[in-house]
């Protein structure tokens, strides 16, 4: 948990107050995709865990007018304008991809994010596998809903699980990489691990 004197003088926080994003993470997505270009103008994206709706934001800014954005999460997300909300579990793998392709012809999306988190428990162990699996079903919806060529992103905490969901990654795109933001806060043992170029699906 951090606190809210904290909060106060962090940067990215006091930025996303001032330009009307929803969280800090907005300004992850923002380099990150400065970095290796996942999205642009025009794609179709899907926002993955997507509460409070920062990523969606800055996908939407991206994708511009021609673009868009799907935004997926068990909690309700507030209307961002553009951005359709569909209320779903991501780790229900099956039902999702189901929900998702109600709105979206079959392998239709550009790009896949995910920036789900779960729920800190204080559990070191026990907050590490539920990284691992949110990571797993991003990846396994994105499996399931990408374009050939598509890009794909999600986070994960650094640990036992992290090298398995990597070479994951490495076997259905075609370039893979792990990044980490500036804009990510020092304490945090998450990485962002990329795909791009989704393999045509066998």
């Amino acid at each position: 948990m951090v606190r809210k004197a904290e909060l106060a003088r962090d940067r990215y926080y006091v930025l996303a107050k001032e330009q009307g994003y929803r969280a800090r993470s907005a300004y992850k997505l923002k380099e990150i995709n400065a970095r290796f270009r996942l999205i642009k103008s025009g794609d179709t994206v899907v926002d993955l865990g997507a509460a409070p709706g920062g990523w969606s934001q800055v996908a939407k800014e991206l994708v511009g007018d021609r673009g868009r954005v799907i935004s997926v999460d068990l909690q309700r997300i507030a209307g961002i304008e553009g951005v359709i909300t569909i209320e779903c579990d991501i780790t229900e793998r099956e039902s999702t991809i189901k929900a998702i392709r109600n709105v979206l012809p079959q392998r239709a999306a550009d790009v896949v994010i995910s920036d789900a988190a779960p729920r800190l428990s204080g559990n070191r162990a026990y907050d590490h596998y539920h990284s691992f699996v949110l990571s797993d079903s991003a990846l396994h919806i994105a499996e399931a809903v990408l374009k050939p060529g598509g890009n794909f992103v999600a986070k994960i905490f650094q640990s036992e699980y992290y090298s398995g969901f990597y070479k994951s990654v490495k076997e259905l795109f075609r370039d893979t990489r792990a990044y980490t933001p500036k804009s990510s806060r020092k304490k945090s043992a998450e990485v962002f691990v990329i795909g791009r170029w989704f393999k045509k699906p066998v």
